[in-house]
């Protein structure tokens, strides 16, 4: 198909391909992943747009009648004890679509803890078995979503604990994946999906899902580095772009 994007596929350097569903993925308090994603929501136009940053609680009580007021709109949400960045770097990303619905992803509280405390797929639901979430993961690939999860978690965390955080990254997945597919389907797309680099990655983050559960659409997953250190993980096309100052991370856990 002739890319109905344009400028998008010149700036990324894609195919003239037209996508269904854009993971833009980020490392979550950068400015200018940020921007990107803004710009690019923009190029793109999508029919709706879905955010891992919020759950669908947070969604209905706040659009979308409050779109145009970023302070009324960042209130409503809760954004400030929600632990995401400042909200002034993701309102842009709602004004870039200013028209398309906004879907929640995030996976609640009460939800990520029932996964820890038991089966990710009876926690999903009955879809889990489109999704992957049946399954056990082959051993490598176990091993190596463990040694990241401890890695992230600035090797503070105990041993026995890091198959439970690797169970909540894939419900985390599965739960993106679906949303996105369920925006796909009610709007007919294309699909914007705002997250992590992580949850973007193709080779087993969200797309990897979606492709397994919908093989038809057509998936572009973008992961954005820092400093010239591309992020983990296998994606169609990358950004990249300075860090910003922040503080060591590993304090939290010192």
């Amino acid at each position: 198909m002739i890319c109905r994007i344009a400028l998008v596929c010149s700036l990324l350097g894609l195919p003239a391909m037209a996508q269904d569903v854009w993971l833009l993925g980020e490392v979550h308090d950068n400015p200018d992943h940020h921007r990107i994603q803004a710009e690019m929501t923009a190029q793109i136009a999508p029919a709706a747009l879905v955010f891992e940053m919020l759950t669908p609680e947070q969604v209905r009580a706040a659009l979308p009648a409050l779109r145009g007021d970023r302070q009324a709109l960042e209130a409503a949400l809760g954004w400030a004890e929600s632990g995401w960045p400042d909200f002034g770097l993701y309102y842009p990303i709602f004004a870039a679509a200013p028209a398309a619905p906004v879907y929640g992803a995030g996976v609640p509280r009460p939800v990520a803890r029932a996964a820890m405390a038991g089966d990710i797929a009876e926690v999903f639901g009955p879809e889990a078995a489109d999704f992957g979430l049946t399954e056990p993961l082959p051993d490598a690939e176990q091993a190596a979503r463990e040694a990241a999860q401890m890695e992230a978690h600035c090797d503070a965390l105990p041993a026995d604990m890091l198959p439970d955080m690797v169970a909540i990254q894939r419900l985390r997945d599965a739960t993106l994946a679906r949303v996105a597919l369920r925006a796909y389907r009610e709007t007919g797309g294309p699909v914007v999906v705002i997250t992590g680099n992580g949850h973007a990655r193709r080779d087993w983050g969200a797309p990897a899902l979606l492709a397994r559960a919908a093989p038809d659409l057509d998936i572009h997953a973008l992961g954005q580095g820092e400093d010239g250190v591309p992020p983990d993980g296998v994606f169609d096309a990358l950004r990249d772009a300075p860090a910003p100052e922040r503080d060591d991370p590993c304090d939290a856990f010192r």
